[in-house]
């Protein structure tokens, strides 16, 4: 008798993503909040880049919505929606250097770096999906497989 356990499949989503879901007047919210339900159900496995919640953290408390998000919502909407529901991973110094290397050959400057950490930790996560609303930024540094990512 064979038993037969259930994989799920890896998904990232990146700041872009996690902000449309958390955010009910971003453009995308409709778009990206059933696909935070599904995560929230354990429908697939979610995985997060730990400098997305530094990010995640910055654009909630900055976000022009009304009423504003406070610090200690922005923490609670985190620890709620992020720290309980997905597994967060990082670079390690060594794998950080290399990815600054590595990209630094391409030209590629500025904040783009974030793209080439997220789609490294993608990478190193062996997630099937990166759930994104940015695209063309990380087709640009060409870390990943086109094939990974999506945009809802």
């Amino acid at each position: 008798m064979m038993i037969y356990q259930e994989v799920k499949v890896r998904t990232l989503f990146d700041t872009s993503f996690i902000t449309a879901c958390m955010i009910e007047a971003h453009p995308m919210h409709e778009r990206a909040l059933p696909w935070f339900q599904q995560a929230k159900e354990n429908q697939f496995e979610l995985i997060v880049a730990s400098h997305t919640i530094a990010e995640l953290y910055a654009v909630l408390t900055a976000a022009a919505t009304v009423p504003r998000i406070s610090p200690q919502v922005a923490q609670k909407l985190i620890h709620e929606n992020i720290e309980t529901v997905a597994g967060i991973m990082s670079l390690t110094p060594k794998e950080y250097l290399l990815t600054i290397k590595q990209i630094s050959e391409t030209e590629i400057r500025g904040d783009r770096i974030f793209y080439a950490i997220t789609a490294k930790i993608a990478e190193k996560a062996q997630v099937e999906r990166l759930m994104t609303l940015n695209s063309t930024d990380y087709k640009r540094i060409g870390f990943l497989e086109p094939k990974n990512l999506f945009v809802p």
